[in-house]
């Protein structure tokens, strides 16, 4: 297929039934925590065009259970954590953990969903649970945090490219071709132009539809200003093979994305840091521009309550959201529930909130409705019981028995194996409105 571009002709591939063209469009980049369902419904409602989910580690993914939620309209998958499977004696009535949660209705076909992996058949078969749900599946190779690098995921396929083709090829053929939909990649700058050129042009020929550069090296950060000399290159690389490039760094709103597009030759961009500050950085200026923090803040948490966001992540997004010096950031940090946030935003009186967040503490045993906990010595006692079932269980030398109760008492799999936290979180540096949870940063 070919297309017209400032009155030269460019080939093109074909986009999947299911799939969704790259080019012309203003996304949400992929962000671990910041990319959860909330942010990403704003995000859409503020003008994205499309929304990346946050890098999700395939080995998580596996052996999740999908469930629809039917007072959220979400569609979860969830399992227990590794944490509550030590011991079941002490929270027998423990709720399974979200692992990714996507809103058919709202999202659908405008998320494309993003892969930490290091395997072609792992990254198959976690792709393959979620594929019918969204536009597009993206694997991520320019993560550089340690949790993704060191199992050989994110940044540290770049040095592998050979690995990061054959995964990419498999999502082509048994993933993208089957649920017709399209298979990126998104990577990073790699030490010469001549090197991230051959690597474009490896990745474009394993069937992908588009690819995104974040215009940085592996080890810059955020706060160091992105590099953008190569853009034009990759693009024009890109373009050759007909594979949409897409652009991440720096880029602060919509008008801005279309003024970088056009100077650089790229067919889209994505808005990560100033999405995660205010999402209505989406919206042109021609159609209102950026929104107050208020509205935003506003809108967030409705949104929030409204397909009950784990409260730890919805308290993490307000701190970025919600400028330090105003009162309202200081309130915000003692709330424990989305009852007392609403109290202390003053929206108390607006019975619709209210009961909103009555409804949603409820459903999430937070606030007025958290259980009571367990005292130390009556963890101690149920620790003690635990060990001892355990115990008894091996003495049944391996009767069925027996490993029926090892699949129930004190079993303990590998963070290896489990991986159940979505990434790593714990692995984080402390953000602002978070006491017991860690802070994150972009993905990619």
């Amino acid at each position: 297929m070919l297309r017209r571009i400032m009155g030269s002709i460019t080939k093109q591939v074909p986009i999947p039934k299911n799939g969704v063209d790259y080019r012309g469009k203003i996304v949400l980049a992929p962000m671990v925590r910041s990319g959860e369902c909330p942010s990403r419904l704003i995000a859409l409602k503020y003008g994205a065009d499309l929304v990346w989910g946050p890098e999700t580690i395939d080995k998580a993914m596996i052996g999740t259970t999908r469930t629809f939620n039917e007072q959220t309209k979400t569609v979860d998958f969830s399992r227990l954590s590794s944490n509550g499977s030590k011991n079941p004696l002490i929270n027998p009535d423990q709720k399974e953990s979200i692992i990714y949660r996507l809103h058919p209705e709202r999202e659908g076909k405008r998320l494309i969903y993003q892969i930490g992996t290091a395997d072609p058949e792992t990254a198959v078969e976690a792709a393959s649970l979620v594929a019918k749900y969204v536009a597009g599946i993206d694997v991520n190779a320019g993560c550089p945090k340690p949790f993704s690098t060191t199992g050989g995921m994110g940044a540290a396929l770049l040095k592998t490219p050979e690995k990061l083709c054959s995964i990419l090829r498999a999502l082509v053929k048994e993933v993208g071709e089957p649920n017709e939909i399209g298979i990126s990649v998104k990577i990073r700058l790699l030490d010469t132009p001549e090197e991230t050129q051959s690597l474009v042009r490896q990745l474009c020929a394993t069937g992908i539809t588009g690819l995104t550069l974040h215009c940085r090296t592996t080890p810059m950060r955020p706060r160091e200003r992105a590099i953008r000399a190569q853009l034009k290159i990759v693009a024009d690389t890109c373009h050759e093979a007909g594979v949409a490039c897409l652009m991440n760094g720096d880029v602060t709103s919509r008008d801005e994305a279309y003024k970088l597009m056009e100077e650089y030759g790229v067919d889209g961009a994505m808005i990560a840091t100033a999405a995660e500050t205010n999402p209505s950085c989406f919206r042109a200026e021609a159609d209102g521009g950026i929104a107050s923090w208020e509205e935003a803040v506003k809108e967030y948490v409705k949104i929030s309550m409204e397909v009950e966001n784990r409260w730890g992540n919805t308290k993490y997004l307000l701190g970025q959201m919600i400028p330090g010096k105003q009162p309202a950031y200081k309130a915000m940090t003692r709330t424990k529930s989305y009852g007392e946030l609403v109290e202390a935003l003053g929206w108390g009186k607006e019975p619709e909130l209210a009961e909103l967040a009555k409804k949603t503490d409820e459903a999430l045993e937070i606030g007025a409705f958290e259980k009571p906990k367990l005292t130390k010595a009556e963890r101690k006692k149920l620790n003690k019981e635990s060990a001892k079932l355990a115990a008894q269980s091996n003495e049944t030398n391996g009767s069925q028995e027996g490993k029926e109760a090892a699949q129930v008492v004190g079993q303990k799999r590998s963070a290896e194996t489990a991986e159940l936290e979505m990434p790593a979180d714990a692995a984080r540096e402390m953000g602002p409105a978070t006491v017991p949870e860690k802070a994150s940063v972009l993905a990619v």
